[in-house]
């Protein structure tokens, strides 16, 4: 077995403060480097390419700024072009060990995943680091995300630190992706489309005085409506389109059952209410029967969505990584 050729891909906007010293920490074991220059205002890419005489780095420019993920795109583009079997996403705002590669690929390589991406929930150490506030917007966004794509075993999904293996990304529509901050939690849900092992791998990341240009208001107010449209998306591809089972008929009927539990209920403690005249024991029947019905039915759609979470990888080739 031969050793997995990497490629790092470096979106560029406003990082000029940690960008050199990011691509100098990169080790011999990656074989090219994508710096994107997304349009950046303070001139990323043209400090990289004064400074950084590393022969691995290419700077790609945009001429009009399109977000994180537009930016990914087109670094996938350009790793997809060279010979590449791994490709790696690091942020150039010094928040991401790039020491840490070598763990975020050995699951690719070894073949027991396609996606990797970083975890830093995984231990008290992590979460002490982690700011408040973002320590709780990710857990709501964790949720979100677990109910979107399906992937119930992963956490920390705004993490940027990722690793792709050039089958699965070959797979992914990359010009359906979200081009701004959505684009990790959208990147999840194209591979759960493609049915791709997706895995977590613990880090530790590094807060400086670095400022975020997500923004939480936007993301309070754009991301809970995505994750609301790709959930909808998921069910019909997995549930109704690509596959029928027991869980396909479980969830309409479980939501039907638990819609008619609850409105007949709240119709005769109306009525009841109204006229003074405790409810009958039948009518009550009628609204609790269904109600607990189809919230079981609903409990067994959940348990086997969770169960149904992706474990073969869909590339075959393993590397030597040793």
């Amino acid at each position: 077995m031969t050793k997995p050729i990497i490629a790092v891909v470096i979106p560029s906007y406003k990082v000029t403060n940690h960008i050199v010293q990011t691509i100098n920490e990169i080790g011999p074991e990656v074989s090219y480097i994508y710096v994107v220059d997304d349009a950046c205002p303070d001139g990323s890419g043209k400090l990289v390419e004064n400074s950084v005489k590393d022969k691995r780095v290419e700077v790609i420019f945009h001429t009009e700024n399109q977000g994180v993920g537009g930016a990914m795109v087109t670094g996938y583009k350009a790793a997809l072009e060279s010979d590449a079997q791994i490709i790696v996403k690091l942020d150039g705002d010094g928040q991401m060990d790039p020491a840490l590669i070598k763990d975020l690929i050995a699951p690719i390589a070894s073949g027991r995943a396609d996606y990797t991406k970083g975890d830093r929930l995984d231990s008290l150490t992590g979460l002490a680091q982690m700011p408040t506030i973002r320590l709780f917007g990710n857990a709501g966004l964790s949720l979100l995300t677990k109910i979107s794509t399906g992937y119930w075993n992963i956490t920390d999904p705004t993490n940027g630190y990722t690793a792709i293996h050039r089958d699965a990304l070959k797979a992914l529509p990359l010009g359906m992706i979200s081009k701004r901050f959505f684009f990790e939690s959208d990147m999840l849900f194209r591979l759960s489309i493609y049915r791709a092992v997706v895995w977590d791998v613990p880090m530790l990341a590094r807060y400086g005085n670095e400022k975020s240009n997500l923004s939480i208001l936007k993301t309070l107010w754009e991301f809970p409506w995505k994750h609301f449209k790709n959930f909808h998306k998921r069910l019909f591809y997995n549930y109704y389109l690509r596959d029928i089972s027991a869980a396909s008929i479980e969830l309409p009927l479980g939501i039907i059952l638990w819609w008619f539990g609850l409105l007949s209920g709240l119709d005769a403690l109306g009525d009841s209410l109204r006229s003074g005249v405790p409810a009958s024991t039948g009518t009550v029947m009628i609204s609790v029967v269904p109600l607990i019905l189809g919230f079981q039915l609903l409990l067994a759609f959940v348990s086997h969505d969770v169960s149904s979470v992706p474990t073969r990888p869909k590339h075959r080739q393993e590397f030597n990584w040793q």
